[in-house]
């Protein structure tokens, strides 16, 4: 297989690109959100967020003092709107949207949720070190703790729990988690997990370690990433009952045929989103078209 390139798919309007990017994603419902500190950028100073490079990536922290006032910036089809948020506490913070228009601004081990006129509704405390957080559909919180991936109200409480033993490797920790409709998948460094409301978890072995992109559509997946060198790397799959069998091998790039460098992606069902640096773009694999 060769390179396969991304589409774009969302822009940061430029009447917000002097403000610096702290987090970015793209919900449940495809709208694109961007977490923006409330000061500008110097004037000749690119965005300075660079991502972690290997997961969904978060800043580097903000530069001044918590809690603090944010912008979000949501961007739908061709329409664009902003929602400030009062006295954000997350010093690396991760954005997502809820359905009802609030959002959930998660820290490593606190998770804030704002209203749709983003006032500071309640903060939940999860009980530990979060790796990843996702909304559905409907509103709960999918996260990663470790060995285990949750299911949260927004109250904090628990809808459903899943446990993964560790594998050859020895660990059972989280590098990928992807919330689509009705299903969720988790991938290990040994292996993915398909997790469907009220059915008895699926575990099978993968081909590629170290993969943080995945996406799934029917039997076929894609998996994006890997150890160095082969953060671009694209494997594409067909799911057994007991495996994820490596058909095609090949690399992911920018729309424009370049290489991804550092950067950010969500998980969502059969879409992958990717965003490069400076994270004012998201592009996307859609494994549904």
């Amino acid at each position: 297989m060769a390179a396969t390139a991304l589409t774009p798919y969302a822009r940061l309007p430029r009447s917000h690109a002097r403000l610096r990017v702290l987090h970015s994603t793209v919900d449940a419902g495809g709208r694109a959100h961007w977490l923006l500190a409330g000061r500008p950028e110097a004037p000749d100073s690119a965005p300075d967020n660079p991502a972690d490079g290997a997961s969904d990536g978060m800043s580097d922290g903000v530069p001044y003092a918590v809690p603090y006032d944010a912008l979000v910036v949501t961007v739908d089809g061709g329409s664009a709107h902003a929602t400030e948020l009062s006295a954000v506490t997350a010093r690396n913070p991760r954005l997502d949207a809820l359905p009802d228009g609030g959002f959930v601004v998660a820290d490593t081990a606190r998770i804030q949720i704002f209203d749709a006129l983003g006032r500071a509704s309640w903060t939940l405390d999860p009980g530990g070190d979060v790796d990843h957080v996702l909304t559905d559909a409907s509103g709960a919180l999918w996260i990663t703790q470790g060995p285990a991936v949750r299911r949260l109200s927004l109250t904090g409480g628990v809808l459903g729990e899943v446990v993964a033993q560790p594998g050859p490797v020895g660990t059972a920790d989280y590098l990928s988690l992807n919330v689509g409709a009705h299903t969720a998948w988790a991938g290990t460094r040994s292996g993915l997990l398909e997790i469907r409301d009220g059915q008895p978890v699926t575990v099978r072995t993968g081909p590629v370690k170290g993969t943080h992109g995945l996406a799934v559509h029917g039997d076929r997946l894609a998996l994006l990433g890997g150890h160095g060198y082969d953060h671009s790397r694209l494997v594409m799959c067909l799911l057994t009952e007991t495996a994820a069998e490596p058909v095609a091998y090949g690399t992911l790039v920018l729309p424009d045929g370049g290489e991804l460098g550092r950067r950010r992606l969500v998980n969502r069902g059969p879409r992958l989103y990717v965003q490069s640096e400076p994270y004012s773009e998201w592009c996307v694999l859609d494994l549904g078209h």
